[in-house]
């Protein structure tokens, strides 16, 4: 780390109950690739996914409630965070959906959040107010449908993830094979559907990275372990597909499911994790022609990567490794794209989510 650069903090969400801890910070060692616990707080249930604003210092997590007669809800979470020692204050909670999510994302151009209800088949657009605490559900959108795996009896929305420009949020619903596009009246607060693209029967979209210049996108199916990659047309808000390639070796017969994708700042590679084959994919991409090429498969140090992250200039890759309580750190070789593991290991209990972020 140089001297100008800021400290980078590691926030990390987890399933738990509400006793127990389940939103933990972490101080991140550039030089080594080692992770020391900061804060940790609870009070919420599952804040498996968090989105964080680091010029506002903020953090937000999805939590879990449950109704007078059993049934599942939602909520979102603000806390404040300490620029100094990352440590978190809660600001307040708010119901979301009615119905247990997944996914939370923040509107880059309008103080809105979206969030996922994989069991509920909906999306809500929430609002945000002037001093980052969470507003009221403004819309919802409930999906209809399903597809042809047995984990496709109805709609599962999995995430959504804002085109470059903010103009557009993509929902990938791994229940009905589709990617479904809004744009959103912020004056209104109303998510507007725009259209969807289709995957391939019993594919299973799960989540979306963009190329860095936003002319690709590349989406991760969980149900088929594969990853699609998009041409992107801004203008129109349209995904066109170009190839689908397979996460896992071909000699392997195991199962599996796939969780996460990234892609390197410098556009140059892309990564995804695999959870059964407990490993996490390379391919190096071709601008010019769209193609992806295998470069490695690497184990996680672990089971059950349910996430991971590159951090900010991409020297590293932190994965979460759900199955095995660990969060471990690699080291990214930025010209081959090829990780090597540090040694660097933490115990978490089911971590989900890891956030890099420097601070503004």
């Amino acid at each position: 780390m140089t001297a100008k650069q800021k400290p980078l903090y590691i926030f990390t969400g987890s399933y738990a109950e509400p006793d127990n801890s389940s939103v933990y910070v972490y101080a991140f060692n550039e030089e080594d690739g080692q992770l020391t616990l900061l804060d940790q707080t609870g009070g919420l249930k599952n804040p498996t996914f968090l989105d964080v604003d680091p010029e506002r210092q903020l953090l937000y997590a999805i939590g879990e409630q449950q109704t007078p007669d059993g049934s599942k809800t939602a909520e979102v979470a603000a806390f404040a965070i300490d620029g100094q020692t990352g440590a978190l204050s809660l600001l307040n909670r708010q119901q979301s959906v009615p119905a247990s999510t997944c996914h939370i994302q923040r509107d880059p151009l309008h103080p809105l959040l979206v969030v996922s209800s994989y069991h509920g088949g909906m999306i809500g657009l929430v609002s945000l107010k002037a001093d980052g605490q969470v507003g009221e559900l403004l819309d919802m959108k409930q999906h209809e449908g399903h597809s042809v795996h047995p984990n496709q009896d109805r709609p599962h929305p999995h995430s959504a993830f804002f085109s470059p420009d903010g103009r557009y949020v993509f929902i990938q619903d791994l229940g009905i094979d589709r990617i479904r596009t809004y744009s959103i009246d912020a004056e209104r607060g109303l998510l507007n559907y725009h259209g969807e693209v289709e995957q391939q029967p019993g594919a299973g979209p799960r989540h979306l990275a963009f190329y860095p210049d936003g002319q690709y996108a590349f989406v991760i199916n969980e149900l088929n372990s594969s990853i699609t990659s998009y041409s992107y047309d801004a203008e129109r808000g349209q995904l066109t597909p170009v190839e689908t390639v397979p996460t896992l070796p071909a000699d392997y017969t195991g199962n599996n499911s796939c969780a996460e994708i990234a892609v390197s700042e410098d556009g140059r590679f892309v990564y995804g994790s695999n959870r059964g084959h407990d490993s996490l994919v390379v391919y190096a991409f071709n601008a010019e022609t769209g193609k992806l090429a295998l470069v490695e498969h690497v184990s996680v140090e672990g089971s059950h990567p349910r996430h991971f992250a590159l951090t900010p200039g991409g020297h590293y890759l932190i994965a979460a490794n759900r199955d095995t309580n660990n969060i471990v750190t690699f080291r990214v070789d930025k010209e081959s794209g090829k990780l090597h593991y540090t040694g660097n290991s933490v115990h978490a209990s089911k971590p989900v989510c890891v956030r890099p972020v420097r601070l503004g």
